[in-house]
């Protein structure tokens, strides 16, 4: 017969705290058994060693009719405290003690507690201390019928339960190394489910939103958070999807009332020849068009980036970024140096890790004077990107809001230089996607730092 499988986290529980009460009774059942301080029945190869004792000692004072004497010569056998040979009591039917004694020591006092507290009948023995006595046995001295009691010193170690229960702190260590194990057990049991809900909260938080299986075994009561879990986490990448694909969908929707707006602006100047009202008319539709167009890139670059996650070497993400961006500030007059790129992986949305250096690269090559430096460091399991130039910079008051979407510097960045202001929101995003953080603040090269910092992973 098969035992049933414990899938729930409290019947685990009970079953360790039910399972350790079992043993603790099933102790507390056998030690009347085993307690050789509670009246036994004498087992069979000690009560015949006994009965050869008791004849002896008939076939030895046979002749003798003095019962004083008897009972003075038997008291003499274990006068010494170093004589292991038993002692001998006797008692007449009433179990009055037959001595020649005046104080009674520890034995007398033994030997009549024990004669009180069993019965008359089949003989018993009883441990008192480190004494085992037992009888009676029916005798014939000196013409009297008599009861013998044999006392012996009980040499043997007490039983392992008795020991326990005896000392306390025994039986606390002993009910621990049971315990333990079973304890340790179920730490090991809450502990892999919770480890694998921790892991999948991070891999949620680090921006990869995928359903775990893994969740869904265990206790029940796991199990029932791990499915909660899988389907927050559907929940949040329908949610995601849809924003993106909505965007994606306006952006391109848009462009088609724009190419109708350009072309009738075309044939308006065509027509009537060229006019300030139809050139700010074009100006303004090609700065939308660039929008549109940018808008188009984030939506394509986003969409379901938050399922596509790969593990991507450090240098294979950048490496060519950095020689074409070196290449191209060349061209422009311009210097660009950058660090030895370190060893590392970055588990993420490629597209999304290349856009957003490059995005900032590309800024800084455009809005430098003639020197740009890129630095890669990696410390503590994180890379650190630092992008400076020794352009004109942006204010420190406007430091933070540069990363918002359509937000353009007052002084470097205004209308004339170009952009729709979704370059650097392009950027944040990416980076935030991957559990980074992106802020700029003012170079010494006297232009504007942008540090990016990134986790890599394990």
């Amino acid at each position: 017969m098969r035992l049933p499988k414990i899938t729930s986290l409290y019947g685990r529980i009970f079953a360790i705290f039910w399972f350790t009460m079992l043993l603790v009774l099933l102790a507390v059942l056998s030690l009347p058994h085993l307690d050789p301080r509670k009246a036994r029945n004498i087992p069979a190869d000690h009560f015949e060693r006994l009965n050869v004792l008791q004849q002896k000692i008939e076939k030895r004072f046979r002749g003798e009719k003095d019962l004083r004497k008897i009972i003075f010569s038997l008291e003499d056998q274990g006068r010494s405290p170093r004589d292991k040979a038993p002692r001998l009591f006797l008692t007449d039917l009433e179990g009055n003690i037959l001595t020649t004694k005046r104080h009674h020591d520890f034995k007398i006092r033994a030997l009549q507690n024990f004669i009180t507290s069993i019965e008359q009948g089949e003989p018993k023995q009883k441990l008192y201390g480190r004494y085992m006595i037992a009888g009676p046995l029916p005798i014939t001295l000196a013409e009297h019928n008599l009861l013998l009691y044999i006392g012996v010193k009980w040499d043997q170690t007490p039983p392992f339960l008795l020991r326990l229960f005896d000392k306390p702190f025994q039986l606390l260590f002993a009910v621990m190394v049971v315990s333990t194990p079973l304890l340790l057990w179920l730490a090991w049991a809450l502990s892999q489910p919770a480890r694998k809900l921790e892991r999948a909260a991070k891999r949620v938080a680090g921006g990869e939103f995928v359903v775990d299986p893994e969740l869904e075994k265990g206790t029940s009561e796991f199990r029932q958070a791990g499915a909660s879990f899988n389907q927050m986490v559907e929940a949040v990448n329908h949610m995601i999807s849809g924003q993106q694909r909505l965007l994606s969908d306006i952006s391109h929707e848009l462009r088609s009332p724009l190419t109708r707006l350009r072309m009738a602006n075309a044939l308006a100047t065509r027509k009537q020849g060229d006019s300030p009202e139809l050139e700010r008319i074009d100006t303004e539709a090609q700065r939308l068009e660039q929008m549109i167009g940018e808008l188009l890139e984030l939506s394509r670059m986003q969409a379901d980036s938050h399922l596509t996650r790969e593990l991507q070497p450090i240098s294979s993400l950048w490496e060519e970024i950095l020689k074409d961006a070196q290449f191209e500030a060349e061209q422009m007059g311009k210097q660009l140096s950058y660090s030895a790129i370190p060893e590392g992986s970055i588990s993420g949305n490629p597209k999304l890790l290349m856009s957003a250096v490059e995005n900032i690269i590309r800024n800084a090559i455009h809005y430098g004077e003639d020197l740009i430096q890129v630095t890669l460091t990696k410390d503590d399991e994180q890379l650190s990107i630092v992008v400076e130039d020794n352009g004109q910079g942006v204010p420190d008051s406007e430091l933070e809001d540069i990363f918002r979407p359509f937000y353009r510097v007052s002084t470097a960045r205004d209308r004339n230089s170009g952009g729709a202001g979704l370059g650097l929101a392009i950027t944040e995003s990416a980076i935030r996607q991957h559990s980074g953080s992106i802020a700029a603040s003012r170079s010494q090269l006297g232009g504007l730092m942008v540090l990016i910092k990134l986790p890599l992973s394990s």
